[in-house]
C-alpha cells in the first residue's frame, strides 16, 4: 500500500513557473515507476510526465516537453514536478501515481496508487 500526497499547486500568470512534489508513505517507493498526470474540466485524465524507478529514465507527453521536468529524491520518499513557461491550457488538477509495472505508461489504468491531486491555475 502507497499513499500519495501532492503539494505545490496555485496560481500562476501565463509564463511563469511552479514546482508540485509528491510525497509517498511507507518503505517501497523506490519499487514504483512513478507518473504524473492531469485533468481539466471536463476532460479526461492526461499523462504529462513519468520517471523509472532509478530516477535515470524520464519521459513526457508531446505538450510538456521541454517545459516540465519530472525527478525524484528515493531517499526522501518524493517525486518531483517543474513546471515552466506555463500556459493557461495547463489549467488543471494535477495528479501524481505509482505503478508497480514497467516505466513509462502513459494510461491511467496501469498506475496502482494515486494522491488526492493538487490544482494549477494559470492566468492568461
Amino acid at each position: 500500500q502507497v499513499q500519495l500526497v501532492e503539494s505545490g499547486g496555485g496560481l500562476v500568470q501565463a509564463g511563469g513557473s511552479l514546482g508540485l512534489s509528491c510525497a509517498a508513505s511507507g518503505r517501497t517507493f523506490r519499487r514504483y515507476a512513478m507518473g504524473w498526470f492531469r485533468q481539466a474540466p471536463g476532460k479526461g485524465r492526461e499523462f504529462v510526465a513519468a520517471i523509472n524507478r532509478s530516477g535515470a529514465g524520464t519521459y513526457y507527453a508531446d505538450s510538456v516537453k521541454g517545459r516540465f521536468t519530472i525527478s525524484r529524491d528515493n531517499d526522501k520518499n518524493t517525486v518531483y514536478l517543474q513546471m515552466k513557461s506555463l500556459k493557461p491550457e495547463d489549467t488543471a488538477v494535477y495528479y501524481c501515481a505509482a505503478d508497480s509495472g514497467p516505466p513509462g505508461s502513459m494510461q491511467v489504468s496501469h498506475y496502482d496508487y494515486w494522491g488526492q491531486g493538487t490544482q494549477v491555475t494559470v492566468s492568461s
